[in-house]
């Protein structure tokens, strides 16, 4: 993930297993740092969700708000199966977009 500017579908936490927030954006290096810093008024300010844990680049801005519609409809279980899938750890994704390899914590 060293490209930011890219249109994405992705998933915010408050924690591990926590409230979760289903998002859409063409920029994500740019929304998780609003998320993050709780520029964003909303459920991901009065939840707390600050960490990225799951994203989906996709083509376009009609597939990725239909993909992100989709995963509105999927129940709590089905969307931590999916962050679970990717990212068991619940890694902060965000990291990878501001640290060089060598400093990730997995890496």
């Amino acid at each position: 993930m060293g490209r930011c500017e890219f249109i994405a579908v992705y998933i915010m936490a408050s924690q591990r297993n926590g409230t979760i927030y289903v998002g859409v954006t063409s920029n994500l290096l740019q929304r998780g740092l609003a998320h993050r810093e709780g520029r964003i008024d909303g459920f991901t300010k009065r939840y707390g969700c600050k960490l990225l844990v799951w994203c989906e680049e996709l083509g376009d801005m009609a597939t990725a708000i239909a993909r992100e519609k989709e995963l509105k409809r999927f129940g709590r279980k089905q969307k931590l199966a999916l962050i679970e899938a990717d990212n068991p750890t619940w890694r902060d994704l965000y990291e990878d977009f501001l640290l060089p390899p060598h400093l990730k914590r997995d890496g």
